[in-house]
């Protein structure tokens, strides 16, 4: 059986976007996260984590110090009785960090870290959903073939499909998001 998956931006869906978050004292969990990805898990998606972390090309923090707090933020969600299968991160940016990095595969707008989790998870991208802020995400997610783009809109969702758009509530209107998907 072919999985599929929910992929997650970090900041801005997962926590609050203060910019350039690094440390565990600067991170805030968005409201109702642990809920909706507890919900999206039952249903069968893994939780794969797709961020920008363009501070590490910035100078701004080191990769230990991403992957110190990406450890923290895994862990407190399997507190809440969610697994998060995998974080890819992208370190670079166009104009910072080592000229022979900056033009990558993996920095949203551009594909790569979602097609990493397909090949890796032996995904059905036709299946998987991409929960995002920026259009960056929106456009990484349908680049890699995504079946349903949602786009978090200050604390409401804007869900992109097929003729269709709406302005949702994410823990009120997960399960709709969920039921729509499977009946596309």
């Amino acid at each position: 059986m072919t999985n599929k998956a929910v992929f997650l931006d970090r900041d801005g869906v997962i926590n609050v976007d203060h910019g350039y978050v690094y440390r565990k004292e600067d991170f805030e969990f968005v409201d109702g996260i642990f809920e909706a990805c507890r919900h999206f898990q039952e249903q069968g998606y893994l939780l794969i984590v797709v961020t920008n972390q363009s501070g590490i090309a910035r100078g701004m923090y080191s990769e230990a110090q991403f992957q110190e707090l990406t450890d923290w933020m895994v862990e407190r969600f399997k507190e809440q009785g969610v697994t998060i299968t995998k974080v890819y991160h992208c370190p670079h940016h166009p104009d910072f960090g080592p000229a022979d990095e900056r033009d990558c595969d993996c920095r949203k707008p551009k594909p790569g870290m979602i097609l990493r989790g397909i090949e890796e998870f032996d995904l059905d991208p036709a299946e998987c959903i991409m929960v995002g802020d920026k259009p960056s995400d929106v456009a990484a997610a349908e680049r890699a073939g995504i079946g349903t783009k949602v786009r978090v809109l200050t604390g409401s969702l804007l869900v992109t499909l097929p003729n269709n758009e709406a302005s949702l509530s994410l823990l009120t209107h997960i399960g709709q998001i969920i039921h729509d998907r499977s009946s596309v």
